[in-house]
């Protein structure tokens, strides 16, 4: 008995010298796997990069977007180049103005129309596809054939009879952006609404007599999170490839407010002239940008995989 004693206070012992194994929740795990991606993570590091620079960088800026050195008109291409002595550390454009404000006024603009673009794509998106995926049927019938006659329409040029009808502002850009990309949202959440529907906790909410609208709200949104959240992320970087598009055709912002596709769009009709820094350096940001947003999506992909948890 003695023995038996003695065994079970060592198995005590040693139980309690084991450290307690703490459970990880879904998002845990999933921010673990997303930082073990190095493209992931050094992406995350260069848009943050960008981001402060364009917050930050006009505190640095001894030009304004608009003001023009007129020492540099005509003689671009020698009096123009990059220069820290002058001011000028992105050179001038052939206008004289400073490329360096402008460069920061572009990020700005293309990254708030990404961003606001996706965000309505989202909104407008989810909702959509929680819906007609949720009540399915007749109703799912017509609101999906209704997205199928919009996505046989062309995109480019619904876009652009939007800004000639109603005018090129900003504002239109958002929401002629936006409102044209939900459809591939829209048909991709309800692809996985129709799973969730049939969940147990959808069907307790059923039974408990939860208005249908609140269980999409409360119940089939918050579980599509993970997916919306990644294809959110590469939403964005063709928000900024569709707009830079735009500008670079002069459809899109105007004068004198500008864009990565303005700049680069300037850029381009000068560069015979030996001006290759106003193609540059707005080149290099919109090429960091959109590479960082595309790794930043495969990250998140992979760590929101269900398959390799």
């Amino acid at each position: 008995m003695f023995a038996n004693t003695k065994k079970v206070e060592e198995f005590a012992e040693n139980m309690a010298s084991v450290d307690t194994v703490k459970g990880r929740s879904l998002w845990q795990d999933a921010m673990g796997r997303f930082l073990k991606n190095k493209a992931a993570v050094t992406s995350v590091i260069l848009l943050g990069l960008i981001l402060l620079f364009s917050f930050v960088g006009p505190y640095f800026a001894q030009w304004t977007n608009e003001e023009i050195d007129w020492s540099t008109l005509g003689a671009v291409a020698e009096k123009g180049r990059p220069s820290i002595e002058s001011g000028h550390y992105f050179g001038t454009d052939d206008l004289g103005r400073d490329l360096y404000s402008r460069v920061i006024q572009g990020t700005q603009v293309s990254l708030m129309v990404g961003v606001v673009g996706a965000l309505i794509a989202v909104i407008v998106g989810t909702l959509y596809g929680a819906i007609a995926g949720y009540f399915g049927g007749r109703v799912d019938s017509v609101m999906m054939r209704a997205v199928d006659i919009l996505m046989a329409i062309p995109y480019m040029f619904i876009l652009i009879l939007l800004l000639v009808v109603f005018g090129r502002s900003i504002i239109m850009l958002f929401v002629g952006i936006g409102l044209v990309s939900w459809l591939s949202m829209a048909r991709i959440v309800r692809g996985q609404t129709l799973t969730i529907k049939n969940k147990e906790f959808v069907e307790a909410a059923i039974a408990t007599g939860v208005p249908s609208f609140i269980i999409i709200l409360r119940h089939i949104v918050p579980n599509l999170l993970g997916v919306v959240v990644v294809y959110a992320t590469l939403l964005v970087p063709e928000m900024i490839l569709t707009e830079s598009f735009i500008s670079f055709l002069g459809l899109g912002v105007q004068e004198p407010n500008t864009s990565w596709g303005a700049l680069i769009s300037d850029g381009a009709g000068t560069i015979q002239y030996g001006t290759l820094w106003q193609l540059l350096f707005p080149l290099f940001f919109f090429v960091v940008s959109l590479f960082s947003f595309y790794f930043i999506g495969d990250g998140l992909r992979d760590a929101l995989d269900p398959k390799d948890r």
